[in-house]
């Protein structure tokens, strides 16, 4: 059994002597970095939670070590020139990995700010991917998961743990707004995704984004959206309808002519109470004023990424103390019920005002009941929401 690669043995019995191999084999790992410290804090880490591993400095060790030896999964640096973010080297060696029988699935590790790399690596192949630096029981929960999923043969699972890394892990705080999203998939993975970035001292960037389609593909297309946005969204708003145009570019050259995404951009500044905003498309937000009056915050740029000519504005207004700013997904409107009907943007509007004078937990409590009791089993779509309350 020993001269079997591991992920066909696991695969060909039942569940009970998959968990018993499982625990016989001893888990092997290739490690790959082109800096020394970073192989041995790496080695020490994993061998303290029981993994066998082997570690290579080069994409031409890597590729001769998973032809010689028998890896359950490879850990590996996306840059291998110290001089270059490029990340060249890796990506291809990702692809000439596909090429090789042997070859396991890779994890990828890059820094943040190069997040596009990761993202482009899971389009060849990667099944994850783990930010530099690394926080340690991340890193190991990380290569438990895609363990776990490579031996399942599950690819909607390996796309789901990916697509929830991408969510902000916490919400930052201000003095005057409180904010929450919340986003839920029609199927294992969707397309929809939320954003809340720290764009300096007082400043808050809240994204809202709807790609067109579902599944794997929409998935991916969601995160290098993300990626993308994420890079650039830290100039100054006055800069973002150039900003925006470069990146309708990048998504128009990169994607098929039916898919294209709708977006809610926005900048909070809380000492002015200022929010300035950019609507690519998507659905007006609302904005219920304390005295129950609503706004809609029309778009003011088209979609990204159907057409080559972008046109885009910003405008901006002031959140006072008790107004609320509820951006959602078309997933949230154009809900069925069980009548056939769509939950559309009257309730949603009226929902918020009945609930208006309570906190953003009552708030969002709220909508997610309303929406689980009306939708019907065949009326569910991926939707999303971002919700601030001005206090």
């Amino acid at each position: 059994m020993t001269d079997i690669g591991p992920r066909i043995a696991l695969a060909a019995i039942g569940k009970k002597m998959r968990e018993n191999v499982q625990a016989a084999l001893p888990v092997r790992l290739l490690l790959a970095d082109d800096q020394p410290d970073v192989l041995s804090a790496l080695r020490l880490l994993l061998k303290g939670e029981g993994f066998s591993t082997e570690s290579v400095s080069s994409p031409g060790e890597v590729a001769r070590a998973v032809s010689s030896s028998r890896f359950d999964l490879i850990l590996m640096d996306l840059n291998y020139t110290r001089d270059t973010t490029s990340g060249e080297e890796g990506l291809e060696l990702l692809s000439r990995l596909k090429n090789i029988p042997e070859a396991p699935p890779a994890v990828v590790m890059t820094a943040w700010s190069s997040i596009d790399l990761a993202v482009e690596a899971m389009r060849r192949g990667a099944v994850d991917f783990i930010t530099k630096p690394w926080d340690n029981q991340r890193l190991v929960s990380t290569v438990r998961k895609s363990l776990k999923a490579v031996w399942r043969g599950d690819e909607l699972s390996i796309a789901r743990q990916v697509q929830n890394k991408l969510f902000p892990e916490r919400t930052p705080r201000l003095k005057t707004l409180e904010v929450t999203g919340i986003c839920m998939e029609a199927g294992a993975v969707g397309g929809d995704y939320y954003d809340l970035l720290e764009l300096g001292p007082g400043r808050l960037g809240l994204v809202l984004a709807d790609v067109c389609g579902k599944g794997i593909g929409a998935a991916l297309l969601m995160a290098s959206l993300q990626a993308t946005v994420r890079s650039h969204l830290r100039q100054p708003p006055e800069n973002w309808p150039a900003v925006l145009a470069s990146i309708n570019e990048l998504f128009y050259r990169n994607t098929n002519p039916e898919h294209f995404a709708t977006a809610f951009l926005a900048d909070y500044d809380d000492s002015a109470r200022s929010l300035r905003y950019v609507n690519c498309g998507h659905n007006p937000p609302l904005v219920v004023r304390a005295g129950g009056r609503v706004e809609r915050l029309e778009p003011t740029a088209t979609v990204l990424g159907a057409f080559r000519r972008f046109q885009c504005s910003a405008e901006s207004l002031r959140l006072d103390r008790g107004d609320w700013l509820v951006v959602f997904s078309d997933g949230v409107v154009e809900m069925a019920g069980q009548q056939e009907e769509i939950f559309g943007d009257q309730r949603l509007i009226d929902l918020v005002r009945e609930t208006s004078h309570g906190s953003m937990e009552q708030m969002h409590l709220a909508i997610r009941e309303r929406l689980d009791g009306f939708a019907s089993p065949a009326g569910r779509d991926d939707w999303t929401l971002l919700i601030a309350k001005a206090v």
